[in-house]
Order: structure tokens, then sequence, then C-alpha cells
């Protein structure tokens, strides 16, 4: 915990950054998808170099070993897509158009399986259908799907940066509950 507590900083500048990445994005909704893929690339490293960074220091919510799998990932991620950004940018919408189609597909089986035995299944039924439709749009259309993906990266960037933020001062009020007045551990 003490450890936690004296990193939380991490979480702030990593919950700043991505702010700023979807900040970025909803400013210029014009911007070019490539833009933004190197836009995100860099956020990427980034949040990589601080992920390794925080398990140097000991600030991983999880183990060790798992947040040093997170930075290096993160930060090969953004490598790969500043080397191949064209090529990423279209393979991301295309992953991205297939897991809308995949899940949708999964959401209709499960609303038609679940008919009769739970109240309002249709409900899966009507999102896995909006979930089908949107995917194979972006298959069909992939430049202004493109555009609609980047205002939803935008929105959930900020959220998760907000979301990280308020991590960070949930963490730095634990540290302060946590020691006593002079600055020593309670024994509890």
């Amino acid at each position: 915990m003490e450890e936690l507590a004296r990193t939380w900083w991490v979480y702030l500048v990593r919950g700043v950054c991505a702010i700023l990445f979807g900040v970025l994005a909803l400013i210029w909704p014009a911007i070019t998808v490539l833009a933004l893929v190197v836009v995100f690339g860099a956020y990427a490293i980034v949040d990589g170099v601080f992920a390794l960074f925080g398990a140097g220091r000991g600030a991983g919510l999880g183990s060790r070993g798992w947040m040093i799998f997170y930075g290096v990932v993160s930060i090969l991620t953004g490598v790969a897509v500043f080397v191949w950004p064209g090529i990423t940018a279209l393979v991301l919408l295309f992953f991205i158009a297939a897991w809308a189609v995949v899940t949708g597909v999964l959401e209709i089986v499960a609303g038609i399986r679940l008919r009769g035995t739970a109240a309002n299944e249709w409900m899966f039924v009507i999102s896995g259908a909006l979930s089908v439709l949107f995917g194979v749009l972006l298959f069909i259309r992939p430049a202004p799907g493109a555009l609609a993906l980047v205002w939803l990266i935008g929105i959930m960037a900020i959220l998760y940066g907000i979301a990280l933020v308020a991590l960070s001062f949930r963490i730095k009020g634990l540290a302060s509950r946590w020691r006593g007045p002079s600055g020593t551990p309670r024994v509890v």
C-alpha cells in the first residue's frame, strides 16, 4: 500500500495524458485518421513508459510482472503505429468492425435463447442488430466510420483519463489516512 501511495502521481500523469488525447480528438474532428493514429502511437509509448516506471517503483495495482508486460506491450504498440501508420489505421478499423459484427451476432443469439425466460430479452436482439449494423457500415464505408471512431475514442479517452485522475487522488488520500499524524504507518 505504501509503495502504491508514493507513486500516486503516475496515475495522475497517465490520466492527464488520456484526457489531453481525448480533447485533441474532439477539438479537431476533421483530423485525419492517420494523424490520430500517430497521436495514439505517442500516447501508447508514453503510457507504456510510465507503466514501466510505476512497475519499477512498485506502483502496480496488480502484480509487478503484469504491469511490466502492460508497459512493454504498450510501447511496442506505439512503435508499430509509427512504423506502419496507414496500415495500423485500416487494420484497427477493420478489427473494430469485425468485433462489432461478432459481438452483435452473439447478442442476437443470446436474445433468442433467452426468449421467454428473461424479461426484455428483445433488448439483446436490438442491441445486437445495432452492433452488427455498425460493423457492416464500418466495412462498407471506412472513412466516415473512422471519423465516428475518432469521436468515440476521444470521449472514451477523456472518461478513462478522468477515472485515472480520480484514482490517483483516491490513492493519495488513502495514503494520508493510512499514516498517522507523525507520518509513520498506523499499526492495525
